[in-house]
């Protein structure tokens, strides 16, 4: 068992090593009003793969969590956690993301952000809760995920989680009257180059929505 767990470091070690494994998201968001969601979703249908297909819908609950490091001067390490509330996804794991600091550099197209992502057990929020962590929010989205090539585009309208802690069943406790537009890739480290290609993509729905590098320290 020690040399199987042993031999995993290793290969894991040497694919980060290769920049091989997906550790940074390119990023860019905006936001598009209610009137005009439709019209930016009849955009996408053509601009996007799978056109016969259509997008995929989803329907998820996410916390938000911080733990501090060190003293409380330091920037704490920020964690989410997400599960589908689909009655037909029940099953399916939750999601653990790992968040870097964003990187706002005026000669990059997109947002640089550190970014890891695994699946874990449905007792993953039990297992932040003892570690610490605090929960700083949290909120389901509802929307549709378009694909182009590597590219991800998501469309959603983030709602309020209610008293009971519980998803809510229709759309009132929507937070705005806008739907969040981000369009993002997962890639290795390196891989500049498509922050080019997701802003000419971005060029291809204005004036419907403008997507933009958004500054979180201002």
């Amino acid at each position: 068992m020690t040399a199987s767990i042993s031999t995993a470091m290793d290969n894991l070690s040497a694919a980060h090593k290769s920049n091989i494994i997906p550790n940074q998201e390119y990023l860019l968001q905006g936001s598009v009003l209610d009137s005009s969601v439709e019209v930016l979703l009849h955009r996408l249908r053509g601009l996007c793969d799978n056109v016969d297909s259509g997008p995929e819908s989803f329907y998820d609950h996410e916390i938000c969590y911080s733990i501090r490091r060190g003293s409380s001067q330091e920037t704490p390490l920020l964690l989410r956690a997400r599960r589908s509330v689909e009655q037909s996804m029940s099953d399916m794991p939750w999601q653990l993301r790992y968040i870097g600091t964003p990187e706002v550099d005026k000669s990059r197209p997109t947002i640089v952000r550190s970014s890891i992502d695994i699946a874990t057990s449905n007792t993953v929020v039990d297992f932040l809760n003892e570690l610490g962590c605090k929960v700083d929010y949290e909120y389901t989205m509802r929307g549709y995920i378009f694909r182009k090539g590597r590219m991800k585009i998501i469309v959603s309208k983030i709602i309020k989680v209610n008293q009971m802690n519980k998803a809510p069943e229709g759309m009132s406790d929507m937070i705005t009257q806008s739907y969040l537009v981000e369009l993002s890739v997962l890639a290795s480290s390196g891989q500049d180059a498509i922050a080019e290609d997701m802003r000419i993509f971005a060029e291809q729905l204005r004036p419907l929505v403008q997507l933009e590098k958004i500054d979180y320290k201002r």
